[in-house]
């Protein structure tokens, strides 16, 4: 009889158990558009904190939010990192984000936050060198309409880089129609327009163009940090930044769990991980490896809406299917 209550007792206490692991095992989803060695350090610390297991989805800021749309009718994701402040936007005014302020949020800038999303992190544009390309250092964007650099110039595509939309953006709203002067000047000295960033920079890194007008910082920063003769150039003249913004879907199931993992990534160890990353950490108060923000001539992108937007991208691809 003791043998049967002990058995029944043993059964009634692993349902229990099993009843509270299954409980426990969900995980956060988090979509976001690179760098993916961050997503997965964040992640593993999160986990080690927690508990939580959190599961990546990990691709452009494109893909990402191509994904996104079409899970609508059964949403997967409870946090988006996307590498365009547009997004947010855009996903702010369709109702899709839930509102949530971290007490971690104090030591981030005002300009880098909102009422439902805040950066992660930031980049910033700037020309991209090869110093091994025999061609003089360049110190300004007009700099590459010479004849040194030839078609020896790329640039990321505007229509799958938010970020050199912005730049083009930021450039018409720094030097009015001067801006277009420039981009044709490059057009007629054989600048190339490639695909996504990474695109844009192998064929410099590797020696076949010298230059990229235009690309977002981080990733060279990290191919410097690996031995590539490549340079960062910041122009003077001013550039543009790339807030990385962080928010939380509002179909979220896992709510808690969720506003943990932004409370972690602004965090001084979260943020550290971020500088690690060669971007520049969203709190004030944390050391990054490179330039910051506030070193830079910040141009403002600040365009009247998606419609000046998409003008300022259909007029810079006539350009250049000319």
């Amino acid at each position: 009889m003791k043998t049967i209550l002990s058995v029944k007792k043993g059964v009634a206490l692993a349902m229990v158990l099993s009843s509270m692991i299954m409980s426990s095992a969900h995980a956060l989803t988090v979509y976001t558009a690179g760098p993916g060695s961050l997503a997965k350090s964040l992640a593993s610390g999160f986990e080690q904190k927690t508990g939580v297991k959190v599961d990546i989805f990990q691709a452009t800021t494109g893909k990402v939010m191509a994904r996104l749309e079409a899970e609508q009718a059964n949403p997967q994701a409870d946090i988006l990192i996307s590498a365009s402040w547009d997004t947010a936007e855009d996903l702010h005014n369709r109702g899709w984000l839930l509102p949530f302020s971290s007490a971690n949020a104090a030591k981030v800038p005002e300009t880098l936050k909102s009422t439902d999303y805040i950066a992660q992190g930031v980049s910033a544009l700037g020309i991209v060198w090869n110093s091994k390309s025999g061609t003089p250092e360049p110190k300004e964007w007009q700099d590459l309409t010479t004849a040194d650099f030839k078609d020896k110039v790329t640039t990321p595509d505007p229509a799958l880089s938010g970020a050199s939309l912005d730049l083009l953006i930021g450039l018409q709203n720094g030097m009015g129609e001067k801006a277009w002067q420039l981009f044709d000047a490059l057009k007629q000295n054989g600048m190339v327009v490639s695909g996504p960033n990474a695109q844009a920079v192998t064929p410099v890194m590797q020696g076949a163009k010298a230059a990229v007008f235009g690309a977002v910082d981080y990733v060279t920063y990290g191919n410097i940090a690996q031995g590539e003769s490549l340079k960062v150039i910041f122009p003077a003249s001013g550039t543009v930044i790339a807030p990385r913004p962080m928010m939380i879907l509002k179909t979220t199931q896992h709510a808690d769990d969720a506003k943990a993992f932004v409370d972690y990534v602004l965090s001084p160890e979260g943020q550290k991980m971020v500088a690690d990353a060669w971007l520049m950490p969203a709190r004030t108060d944390v050391e990054a490896k490179r330039p910051l923000f506030t070193e830079l001539k910040v141009l403002p992108t600040q365009s009247g809406g998606a419609s000046e937007r998409g003008e300022v991208l259909k007029r810079f691809n006539t350009l250049f299917a000319q």
